[in-house]
């Protein structure tokens, strides 16, 4: 995500017009862990489009029934999916640049050979006649 979409802009009155939520609502998901507001030096409240879109899956677990632990929860397991996702994508690309790095030295062992096999039998049956 850009960094933009992390930038704390709203106050807690428009955030909460923005979700159609009470700003006591907004309060009490950050007293649960749901939200993380930054602060102004002040202490004041600043929401990012981050946490909309965090708040926006509080309410669509919350509409299917889910209380607000499960919903914690839900949310934490769902974070670190995304962060295991994320590390085996990093692993696969670590493991497919191996893999082409492996082929390429390959490729340089491999020594041209003049038919050897066949010097070989030739030599083979020179010896015999004799």
């Amino acid at each position: 995500m850009t960094e933009r979409h992390h930038h704390a802009v709203y106050v807690i009155s428009v955030f909460a017009e923005l979700a159609g939520v009470h700003p006591q609502t907004l309060r009490n998901y950050e007293r649960s862990g749901l939200l993380s507001p930054q602060r102004t030096s002040g202490g004041s409240r600043r929401f990012s489009d981050a946490d909309l879109a965090a708040l926006r899956r509080i309410q669509e677990l919350t509409n299917d029934g889910v209380n607000l632990e499960g919903v914690k929860r839900i949310m934490a397991l769902e974070a670190e999916l995304s962060m295991a996702r994320a590390a085996l994508e990093a692993t696969l690309d670590e493991a497919r640049s191996d893999v082409a790095e492996a082929h390429r030295l390959y490729r340089r062992d491999l020594v041209p050979v003049n038919n050897t096999i066949a010097v070989f039998l030739a030599q083979r049956r020179q010896s015999r006649q004799l």
